[in-house]
């Protein structure tokens, strides 16, 4: 019986282990627990916790990166139309952007993207080795093409001056959406895109060698449209991708 129990348990590590290393050793207990469930097998939270505990499985963690809000200008600013609801009952409804830096071996890369605050799904992003209009404006209208150009939206962001330039203020009143900002100094404002920034520098870079700008490119494309829209569970959406909580609400 106690030999029985111990082949058990040696299975079941085993299964643990395979899906914590099928996440790129990224996901804790919870989200390890929903992609054994997904594959139809069901244990329990505390068991999956005691398993990567005693097999060192521990997911990647995270620490603080650099600031990048350049708000120290003239432009104007937009009204906090969003006021910290991150919550929207349909897509494109609410989209939020924001910049962040990357370090290569070359230098700085900057990333902007649009997540959809409906399905936390990142539908545009843009980089460039120069932080200016053009990056948010690429970022814009990628996520414009691939949501249909809808109008109406709610497109927050901080107050950087990319987002308050004529050219970004433009796009915006050109498609019929609603620009808004966050209060000065309130990270909390845009609290989803600084926690994907964070899921992202965790997940696919922190552990990494240094890479170059290209190299870099390539993760970043990775991981947004491979892991984290397509397969990345969300707490906020029921332990479900993006991808999938948008394919389940439009059934």
């Amino acid at each position: 019986m106690a030999c029985e129990r111990a082949q058990k348990r040696q299975k079941r590590d085993a299964a643990i282990k395979g899906a914590f290393d099928q996440s790129k050793q990224r996901n804790g207990a919870r989200r390890v627990q929903k992609d054994l469930e997904a594959n139809g097998d069901r244990v329990d939270l505390k068991t999956v916790a005691d398993s990567m505990r005693r097999q060192g499985l521990v997911a990647k963690a995270g620490k603080k990166f650099k600031v990048t809000t350049d708000s120290k200008h003239k432009l104007p600013v937009a009204p906090n139309l969003l006021e910290q609801d991150f919550e929207a009952e349909a897509p494109n409804q609410k989209w939020a952007g924001d910049i962040t830096y990357l370090w290569t071996s070359e230098g700085w890369l900057y990333l902007a993207v649009i997540i959809d605050l409906h399905s936390r799904a990142v539908v545009g992003w843009s980089m460039s080795k120069r932080m200016t209009a053009e990056l948010v404006c690429d970022a814009l209208t990628m996520a414009m093409f691939r949501r249909g150009y809808p109008k109406g939206v709610i497109v927050h962001s901080d107050r950087g001056s990319q987002y308050c330039s004529l050219a970004y203020r433009a796009l915006l009143a050109k498609h019929g959406h609603h620009q808004s900002m966050s209060r000065k100094g309130n990270c909390w404002d845009n609290a989803c895109v600084e926690s994907f920034f964070h899921s992202l520098k965790v997940e696919a870079i922190q552990y990494e060698p240094i890479m170059d700008r290209e190299t870099m490119r390539q993760a970043v494309f990775e991981y947004i449209e491979v892991d984290y829209n397509r397969t990345r569970r969300h707490s906020a959406l029921g332990y479900l991708s993006p991808e999938n909580y948008e394919l389940k609400n439009s059934a």
